[in-house]
């Protein structure tokens, strides 16, 4: 009887400490239907564009350019991560007796972090191609927010109980209910309904990386220059996700014993290592633009401008913001000095010659 009353007891403790599972998954607000998924991405994506903005900047970036790149980055981004979720678990869309459409159903679950992050690099490398910036340092500044975006992003899988582990009894182990109509979700057990939280380890993981990215890119910010803390962020995220994945439960392709995704981990980390290794032997060669072509002169002004007004210490010229051909002419004009800045110096479209253009003026 004390035994009996014991193991009822202690069931009964393990129950009230589980995480229980969300009672909805999404709200209506008129003829739409916002769900929690989209939500916990968009904070995501939002607190990502901001930290990543405020890094840009401190480089001596210029504002916005961020933003600019995240509307690309975001919806490649999207489209690659579904990509890669659609091919490879295709079983779940084209299996006799399933849905194809559903494979459209991004906001059901379902993103690869494996295609979303190699297509969100290139919507990032459209932008700066254009610009003439380098991926290098535009690398560097958003490093450590992407796995703080995925921190945030992985509590989608909270609200749709979906991506959870192996049963376990553990008083943090996350409540999984069937479906509204009676059948089990995808790994649920018969009986079964609490465990791992898989969601909730991967999230601290990158809450974790974010932080050693963010002291690592302060501590050794010389060292980790050409891509390389984005290099240990990859490898970073590869060995969380290993054993994160290892604990998963939800259908998918095995190989030797081992999913899918646990391969693709072992493979990205071995080159994201080589990457590492190679980049560390030619830190020097990689591009430093932090701003446009024609901007990177980033020249103040003092003195007379054109139109023979006075321009303040705050205004900053170039190429590009007056229009002007014969702009280096007027600095030989007296009163009028160039200053470059030194935040905005690079490798690439720099205008620095060995001779002056006229006296009172300083060439880059």
């Amino acid at each position: 009887m004390s035994s009996t009353v014991s193991e009822g007891a202690a069931a009964t403790g393990r129950a009230l400490a589980a995480i229980p599972s969300p009672q909805v998954n999404s709200i209506p607000i008129g003829p739409l239907e916002i769900h929690f998924y989209a939500l916990c991405i968009l904070a995501g994506v939002i607190v990502a564009v901001l930290w990543s903005e405020q890094r840009w900047k401190a480089m001596g970036g210029e504002q916005g350019t961020i933003l600019d790149m995240a509307v690309w980055a975001v919806i490649l981004g999207l489209i690659g991560g579904r990509l890669y979720h659609v091919i490879s678990d295709a079983q779940l869309y084209f299996a006799e007796g399933r849905e194809p459409i559903r494979a459209l159903y991004i906001w059901e679950g379902g993103l690869g972090i494996w295609g979303a992050i190699p297509l969100g690099a290139v919507g990032v490398w459209i932008v700066a191609r254009k610009r003439g910036l380098s991926m290098t340092k535009l690398s560097f500044a958003i490093a450590p927010t992407i796995p703080l975006a995925q921190a945030l992003g992985r509590w989608g899988n909270y609200f749709n109980q979906e991506l959870f582990g192996r049963p376990t009894d553990l008083p943090w182990a996350v409540e999984i209910l069937p479906y509204p109509e009676g059948h089990l979700r995808p790994g649920m057990e018969f009986g079964v309904t609490t465990y791992h939280p898989t969601f909730l380890y991967e999230s601290l993981w990158c809450l974790g990386l974010a932080v050693l990215l963010a002291w690592a890119g302060r501590r050794f910010e010389s060292s980790l220059q050409g891509g390389r803390l984005f290099a240990l962020y990859v490898m970073g995220y590869c060995v969380g996700r290993f054993w994160i994945e290892y604990l998963r439960v939800d259908p998918a392709n095995d190989f030797f014993g081992l999913r899918l995704n646990n391969w693709t981990s072992i493979l990205v980390f071995a080159g994201a290592l080589a990457y590492f290794v190679w980049a560390g032997r030619r830190l020097d060669s990689f591009s430093t633009a932090v701003v446009p072509h024609g901007a990177d002169a980033g020249t103040q002004v003092f003195g007379p401008t054109a139109d023979g007004e006075m321009g303040n210490d705050d205004t900053v010229y170039s190429t590009t913001d007056t229009g002007d051909s014969d702009l280096g002419t007027r600095g030989s004009d007296a009163g009028t000095e160039y200053h470059p800045s030194p935040e905005r110096s690079s490798s690439e479209g720099s205008t620095s010659n060995d001779e002056g253009t006229g006296s009172g003026t300083k060439p880059e």
